[in-house]
Order: C-alpha cells, then structure tokens, then sequence
C-alpha cells in the first residue's frame, strides 16, 4: 500500500507540474563567443589595476620599486566549458604579464645579480597575487553578476502588459550544452497576480547547430492576447469620418430600410462601426504555420448628437490570421495576415444571407485600417532574457506540433566592459571587493 501511496503522490505532483512557456538551449558554439568577450573584459580589468610600491631593506641590500604598471597581459591557453553540476567552467594557463616600473637599489657587494634578480621577481609576484587575485573575484562574481542583472525576469511589455520570465529551475549543463525553463507568461498590469493555466504541450530542444536555441509554446502567445483582452484593449470602435466613406455608404444603402422605419430623423447622423473581441484569441501552431483564431461581435449604430445612438445591425466576425515569427535585435516580433473572414447574424439565417454583401468590404476595411494597427504593436515585440549589448542575428524559425523553435547566433552589439560601466554602481568596486588576504589564499 505505501508503493501505491507513493505512486500516486508522484503522479498527483506531476499532473500538477507547469511546462515552460519559453526554453533556451545556449550551445558549445556560443562558448568561444562568450569566452572572447570575457577575456578581453578580464584583461582590461587587470590592465587598470592599481600595485603599491615595494620598498625596504634586506641585510646590506636596500631597495625601491615603485610605479608598476601592467603593459601587457597574454592568456595564451584558455578553455570554457559546460560541466554537469557545475554550469560553466573557465580555466586560463600560461598566462603571461608585462610590466614597466622604476626601480631603486643599493647594495655593497659585488657579485649580487642572480639574488636581485630572484628578490625583486619573488616580491613582484607577491604583490600582483596580492591585486590580481581580488580582480578576478571581483570581475567573476560582481562585475558579471551586474551582467545578468541587465536579463528581464518581470518586466513591462508596453503600458497595457507585462511578461514574467522567472526560471521554473536551475538550469540543466550537459558536455555540450546549457538548457534553462523560463515560466514565459504575460499578466496585465492591472493584474499582476493574475495567471493563465498552462495547458500547452512542453516545448522541445534537440538541435545544437547554433549557437542559441528559444522555443515558445502555445502558450506564451495565449497568455499574451488573454492579457491585452483583460486590459480590454481587444476592441476598436470607428465613428464619423474614422469610417471608410464607401464602407460608410455601403452601409447607408443596406440598412436604409431599418432606418427609416426605426428612425428616420437620424438618417444624415454619424455612422457608428464597433468591432469587439467577445473571447481570448487562441493561437495554434502546426508545422505547416502558426494560426490565431479570433471572435469579436461588430456593431453598426447611428450617433446623433446629444441623443442615444440607434443600433441598426449586430453580428458575429470569425476570422483567423496567419502569424509570422522573427527575432530583431533581441525581440521577438510578430507579422499578422488575415487570412480567414466569415460574418453572420446572431438572429436569423435569412438575416445572415443579407450580410453576403458586406463580406467583401469589411475584409478590405480590416486589412486597409485594423490589420496595420495590429501589426505597428505586435512588430515592436517583447524582449527575450538576454543580458544587455547581446543581440540575436541569423536566425531561423521551425515550426512544431505545439510550438516553435527560433535558432541564431549570438553578437556583441556593446561591449562587456561599456555595459558594465553603465550598470554597476560608482562605488561597487571598493564596497564588494574581497580583502587581499583572503582572495590570494
């Protein structure tokens, strides 16, 4: 019986486990790239570094060393690597520094090269354990934590939503890759403990051809059109001259009849078209494309001034758009086409075979004046967790029963040491930096 109990519990547990709505693979190939740029960011921090004068006196022998200056730094053997357990594993040999200082001595032998020579290199390689052991530490476990800092985990989207990018766990290392879970959902501002249940297929990483692999599931595009149909910005509403004027007259002409028998004092009012989403849109991805569906009521009313509007007509929209994927910079964007486009009566069938005629010029007025609109949001897109100055280029999209892969390489649009500078605060070096004692042990 407790076997039992104890299945049920670990199936209980997963039935209730979240998928990810958003996954990246960061692969080997990217690990050169990376380790470049880290490099050349330890080298200029040990190129700045600040190494006190060495001076006293030694039996007959007295001696000054002052002004040391590092004027060249080689890291001529270094490896970086993923390692199970551990992530990331940097290891630097062979390592060579180039220094230039002056030099003060006075002694009263003769015949004392080979000792001077072997105090002033055992003294100059005490003092540069002394500086540059705290500059690592403090360029590995600071200054690049500042880095990571610059990754959006819950942030504004725009003025309406938000997106959480929270990790649902550590991250997993393998020999040739790193994988990290992100939660991948939207919420609105107004709602911001506010969550759409993940009932979307897990998205899948198996390619490792380039450097960074993103994979969104249904879910990350759900959560966001939930979340703007919460903000209630789902809706549009076109009065007067914000209507097509052949649209506006094709309307006149169709429901001349309701208005005169309705009210025919009103007929020169301002034409009224309200289109409103009545569900959240829901979005499918096959491998053949990536589909919304979207349902909204459309409403054709006069408005008289200072009087109630007359409603002439009221019918459902179906339509469906067809979604383009792409990532800019580090954004992912979006192209809407409409594609499907169906209107009927919420009364009658005989009422829906009189909106025949309309079919033709709502589908132009949706594409010429809504699609647009739509399209300047979704091609702003949302940010992806990376850390600032790394930009996505070269990528391409493939398309999933479930979900999508983005897969691209990775470039440094800033340096590591110009994003730092712009994070870190004046005094951070000074307030986090290790004793010398400690770092050198």
């Amino acid at each position: 019986m407790a076997l039992f109990g104890a299945l049920f519990l670990a199936l209980l547990a997963g039935a209730h486990a979240e998928f990810p709505g958003c996954k990246i693979r960061v692969t080997s190939k990217a690990l050169e790239l990376v380790k470049q740029e880290g490099l050349r960011f330890l080298e200029q921090e040990l190129e700045t570094i600040t190494i006190p004068d060495l001076r006293g006196k030694e039996g007959h022998f007295y001696y000054n060393i002052s002004e040391v200056k590092v004027t060249e730094l080689q890291l001529t053997s270094s490896e970086l690597d993923f390692q199970p357990q551990q992530e990331l594993k940097l290891q630097i040999t062979n390592a060579s520094l180039g220094l230039r200082f002056r030099r003060q001595l006075l002694y009263w032998f003769l015949k004392v090269y080979d000792f001077l020579s072997t105090f002033i290199t055992s003294g100059m390689r005490f003092l540069l354990n002394q500086q540059i052991c705290p500059v690592l530490y403090h360029a590995g476990t600071v200054l690049l934590n500042s880095l990571l800092d610059t990754v959006p985990v819950r942030s504004s989207v725009d003025e309406l939503v938000g997106i959480d990018y929270s990790l649902m766990k550590d991250p997993v290392a393998s020999t040739s890759n790193l994988d990290m879970d992100f939660r991948g959902a939207f919420f609105p501002l107004t709602e911001r403990n506010w969550s759409l249940p993940n009932r979307a297929v897990e998205p899948q990483l198996q390619e490792e051809e380039r450097m960074v692999y993103v994979a969104f599931s249904e879910f990350f595009f759900d959560s966001a059109m939930e979340s703007y149909f919460r903000a209630g910005a789902l809706q549009l509403s076109l009065v007067g001259d914000k209507v097509p004027h052949d649209l506006d007259m094709l309307l006149r002409a169709t429901y001349f009849g309701s208005i005169v028998l309705l009210s025919p004092a009103v007929i020169d009012s301002p034409l009224k078209l309200e289109l409103r989403v009545l569900a959240p849109p829901r979005c499918t991805i096959k491998p053949s494309g990536t589909t919304i569906s979207v349902t909204a009521s459309v409403t054709i009313a006069l408005v008289p001034p200072d009087q109630p509007e007359v409603q002439l007509s009221s019918m459902t929209m179906d339509a469906r758009l067809s979604a383009k994927m792409a990532l800019r910079g580090k954004a992912l964007r979006t192209q809407l086409d409409l594609r499907r486009f169906r209107i009927y009566s919420n009364h009658s069938a005989l009422e829906s075979l009189a909106l025949i005629p309309l079919q033709a010029p709502l589908k132009t007025m949706l594409q010429i004046g809504v699609m647009p609109m739509l399209n300047e949001r979704t091609w702003r897109g949302v940010q992806i967790p990376l850390p600032e100055g790394i930009n996505f280029v070269r990528e391409v999209v493939m398309n999933h029963a479930g979900f999508l892969t983005i897969g691209a390489d990775l470039h440094f649009a800033k340096g590591l040491r110009e994003v730092i500078e712009k994070n870190r605060p004046a005094d951070v070096r000074a307030s986090t930096a290790p004793p010398p004692s400690t770092a050198a042990v």
